[in-house]
């Protein structure tokens, strides 16, 4: 029996294999556990394995390519027109396994441990910033049923509310006064929570000799830096820097026909987490546009006299994108832009 090409539908504990032969039969139909299929693919030897870039996809195709087997994750949005008729586990491995033979087909670069730590670490934390922000709301909004307007903003929850706490004239019951204190009380613990998770990414940047290199452009820090690591990790999968602006979604939609071009707004595709700290860097580096190198100082001057603040904004995290992927896939030092004519 030749096998030319494996397609695996992953799950939690039952995974489904199909395998094609040279002319795209099927010639294996089979479901395993997790051990029974690497004892599967062991003595096996197939020109190319695929599965869709999902939760386990990065740990079993790891344990693949320990076998000697060239393992290929797809996107699961570009495995969806393979699909020929009504959805069963069998119907989506034969799907993978004819989508990854298809010479114009994008990959997801398999993650190494170290990628996938960064990775937890950020989507930890930023679970935390999102609770701390839930918390703020929730504090402003029982004290404003109290007649207590505060600011909108974390510093202005901090400093006000011992006050507020100790304020013996404050119409405040003492119900109240307790959620609001347990409230501060989880205030202090995320705080806590996440300045240790910001001690940990500082010292990855300070040790990982690639961050240090992405930490040198504007609006790029240490946190920005692991993500990008992280996400993409010497950005070997794109060809060119657009490509990694493409996939992060700071470039225009497009809905073009008849010859004519139409551009919309931005496609936000890919990583939202990635977008939203090149987008936050891009505006702190609009807010002192003043400061920054002659080159790029005469970029955004020229950028923000004829266009929308939040559109330079995008403009320019999508110009920090091509940044990073350049400094990532060239192995060279950030090299500041030279103004025209220079």
């Amino acid at each position: 029996m030749n096998i030319h090409t494996i397609g695996i539908d992953l799950g939690k504990t039952s995974f489904h294999l199909v395998g094609l032969n040279e002319g795209g039969e099927v010639v294996v139909r089979k479901r395993f556990s997790r051990a029974q299929l690497l004892r599967f693919t062991a003595n096996r030897k197939v020109h190319v394995m695929g599965m869709e870039a999902c939760g386990g996809s990065h740990f079993l195709g790891r344990a693949l390519q320990e076998q000697g087997h060239e393992v290929r994750l797809i996107p699961a949005q570009y495995v969806k027109p393979y699909v020929k008729t009504n959805k069963n586990d069998f119907i989506d491995a034969e799907a993978i396994a004819e989508a990854v033979g298809r010479p114009t087909m994008r990959f997801v670069p398999i993650k190494s441990d170290d990628q996938l730590d960064l990775q937890s670490l950020h989507r930890v934390r930023e679970r935390w910033v999102s609770r701390r922000t839930a918390v703020i709301n929730q504090i402003r909004g029982l004290l404003l049923e109290r007649g207590i307007t505060l600011r909108k903003g974390r510093r202005y929850v901090d400093a006000a509310l011992p006050g507020i706490l100790e304020d013996a004239d404050a119409k405040l019951s003492g119900a109240l006064r307790l959620l609001l204190a347990q409230l501060k009380l989880e205030l202090d613990q995320l705080a806590l929570r996440m300045e240790q998770a910001d001690r940990v990414i500082q010292k990855t940047a300070s040790e990982n000799e690639a961050c240090q290199r992405l930490v040198k452009i504007p609006g790029i820090g240490p946190v920005t830096a692991t993500a990008v690591i992280a996400a993409i990790g010497n950005g070997a999968a794109f060809h060119k820097g657009r490509e990694f602006a493409a996939w992060m979604g700071v470039v225009p939609r497009e809905h073009s026909t008849g010859g004519r071009q139409k551009l919309l707004g931005i496609s936000k595709r890919g990583n939202r987490y990635l977008r939203k700290l090149f987008v936050q860097g891009a505006r702190a580096v609009l807010q002192q546009k003043t400061k920054q190198t002659p080159g790029l100082k005469a970029w955004l001057e020229k950028l923000t006299a004829r266009t929308h603040r939040n559109v330079a904004a995008v403009a320019l995290a999508n110009k920090l994108a091509r940044m990073a992927w350049a400094v990532l896939a060239t192995g060279e030092a950030y090299r500041a832009p030279l103004p025209a004519g220079a």
